[in-house]
């Protein structure tokens, strides 16, 4: 036991083995329901707090976070921090990511700067913590020691972590008891998740039992790096993934299960095997596994499982299931979830990973595609064509109505026979006169048709704000950049008889032209350059010669909102999807995706880009 102050923080396992932590709200959530005891239930429900994890629920007797949607199992782990530290003064130090939104450090990394900011040090290099960057405090920026590349932090203030004072424990399993459970923890509600992961407790308790192992020891050391007082409860295993695979109990087990058990099994620690011969004296000790705390179970499967995939025994993989429910991956959540409370091997393996970019590329294996000329193409701002009113232009387009229905105008919402609504800038032509569009038949009041054409790119064209059908040639009002495509030796998922197209999008920050939402103010660039994929196939070729006439046309990218992080006077996409997610497909944006070409070719002609524009760019 050790006398002390700390403030408790709430971390999960990431995907990179790193541990992430919780928001100070969701710590106190946490919190609250651990020291309930028992009577809580022993789940945390993290939506009632935070409306963005409502799939996930925390299992306190495993010390997992278990997403319901997926069923995929991450651990988690209550930490100590020094009072005086970052989580105990609601400091939280955090990165902007390609998406413009902000994302904080690990605590350890937070704490590291804070401490350096405090100190009034005009820069903190992260090399001694295992990061390559190096943080300017003047400029407020993160900078790669290896390429340079630079990115904006920001330092906040947020809740305290919650605080415990008084004696602490060095580790302990949920709830705390003085002496082995005899009963199952009282279940608050009756769903059936806690139905299910009581009964399971209760066989347990109430009948498993298992032959002794001599009692091993090894030191218990915490990772490093990490500021903290005592270890936080579960720590002892180093959790290997996070999906859990259910492996089918077996009757013998070599010797070499307790020496992987050692590895994993604190100080003083009894355990059990499965198939342990008897003693000397031909007595099996025998002890309910109940009277071994949650942590060890998990740690005792751990080691099991270990066993059972070296021996090749066959498995069972708990993982996310493919289906249009969510009922088959929640129940191999659960399922995870029950067969360790019930001390039954559970091999944890790692949820996919996001894979963004392929394999690195030697310039000697980019090659040209066959059939597209040059490798890159810039573009630049394109003037409208001077010398045509917007009378002029419309006439083009438009057959005078002399007797028009009696129906609204669909732009001003007033009677066709009676003037145009509109109240804006009075165009040079009468409010009373109809037109109907020559391709689609749709009528309007050449007033309102002029007043729409002034308010956008006037570059000659239009579009019939009722069917979309666009007269003319659309363009839009993409900032200047650079279009980079080529050959990589690299083939995408669901692709795999061909090669890849790699596109590559770059634009540089600047400042709002007269065609954009602000003029003369300035607007970002996040995110790029902006790396997308095309399959080498027929089809592929053919999507990629017509996103170059969208990006001549300066159709690819807007100036606006972003969607994602809700900033504005930004660099957005434009309507026509890329994927720039390279092997695998968990965000959308990747492959291997059945549908992509056709949907983005459908998006193109939207814009009115179809294999006809292709022979309009080289007339």
């Amino acid at each position: 036991m050790l006398l002390a102050s700390a403030v408790v923080v709430w971390e999960w396992l990431n995907e990179h083995g790193r541990w992430r932590p919780y928001s100070p709200a969701v710590s106190h959530h946490i919190e609250a329901v651990v020291r309930a005891g028992p009577r809580a239930g022993g789940s945390v429900v993290l939506g009632q707090v935070d409306s963005r994890l409502a799939p996930y629920i925390i299992d306190l007797q495993s010390m997992n976070q278990f997403r319901q949607d997926t069923g995929t199992l991450r651990p988690v782990r209550r930490n100590y921090y020094d009072p005086s530290s970052a989580p105990g003064k609601g400091v939280v130090w955090e990165w902007e990511n390609d998406n413009g939104s902000w994302t904080p450090y690990d605590m350890e990394v937070g704490i590291t700067i804070q401490h350096a900011y405090e100190k009034q040090h005009p820069w903190i290099d992260l090399t001694s913590i295992g990061f390559s960057y190096v943080i300017d405090f003047n400029t407020m920026g993160q900078i790669n020691r290896q390429t340079q590349r630079q990115r904006r932090v920001r330092r906040r203030l947020d809740l305290i972590y919650p605080m415990v004072t008084g004696t602490l424990p060095k580790a302990q399993s949920w709830p705390v008891s003085s002496g082995p459970a005899t009963s199952p923890p009282m279940s608050p509600c009756s769903c059936p998740q806690c139905v299910l992961v009581m009964s399971v407790k209760a066989a347990v308790v109430n009948g498993s039992t298992g032959p002794l192992q001599p009692p091993v020891t090894r030191k218990n050391l915490p990772p490093p790096g990490v500021v903290k007082l005592p270890p936080p409860p579960g720590s002892g295993a180093k959790p290997l993934d996070t999906t859990g695979t259910i492996r089918g109990p077996v009757k013998t087990a070599p010797s070499q299960v307790i020496r992987r058990q050692a590895s994993s099994v604190p100080t003083g620690t009894t355990v059990g095997s499965p198939a342990s011969p008897p003693g000397p004296n031909g007595k099996t000790g025998r002890v309910a596994l109940a009277t071994l705390n949650r942590s060890n179970l998990q740690r005792l499967a751990i080691a099991q499982s270990r066993v059972l995939i070296a021996s090749g025994v066959p498995t069972v993989p708990v993982k996310n299931l493919n289906g249009s429910s969510p009922v088959n991956p929640a129940l191999a959540g659960i399922t995870g979830i029950l067969m360790s409370a019930a001390g039954l091997p559970v091999c944890l393996t790692r949820p996919p990973k996001l894979v963004l970019h392929p394999p690195p590329v030697s310039k000697s294996e980019i090659k040209s595609i066959p059939g597209v000329s040059n490798t890159s193409r810039k573009t630049t701002k394109k003037q409208a064509k001077k010398g045509k009113t917007p009378e002029e232009v419309l006439k083009k387009y438009l057959q005078k109505v002399r007797h028009p229905p009696d129906e609204d105008c669909t732009i001003c919402m007033e009677r066709l026979t009676a003037p145009s609504g509109y109240k804006g800038p009075q165009p040079t032509v009468k409010p009373d006169l109809v037109g109907k569009l020559s391709r689609c038949g749709h009528i309007y009041h050449i007033y309102c048709l002029v007043a729409m054409y002034n308010n956008g790119n006037k570059d000659g064209s239009l579009q019939c704000p009722t069917c979309k059908t666009i007269y003319g040639v659309k363009t839009g009002t993409q900032p200047p950049g650079k279009m980079e495509y080529h050959l990589i030796p690299h083939s995408l998922p669901g692709h795999p008889d061909c090669k890849t197209i790699r596109i590559i999008y770059s634009i540089p920050p600047g400042i709002q032209g007269p065609e954009h939402p602000n003029p003369g103010k300035s607007f970002s660039a996040r995110g790029f350059p902006r790396h997308c994929y095309l399959p080498d196939s027929e089809k592929g070729r053919k999507v990629l010669k017509l996103l170059l006439v969208a990006w001549d046309r300066r159709l690819i990218f807007a100036i606006g909102t972003s969607s994602t992080t809700g900033e504005s006077d930004t660099v957005i996409w434009n309507e026509v999807h890329h994927k720039t997610e390279f092997g695998s497909n968990l965000t959308g944006h990747g492959y291997p995706d059945a549908n992509y070409l056709d949907n983005v070719l459908a998006e193109l002609a939207a814009q009115g880009i179809s294999e006809d524009s292709t022979a309009q760019e080289k007339d």
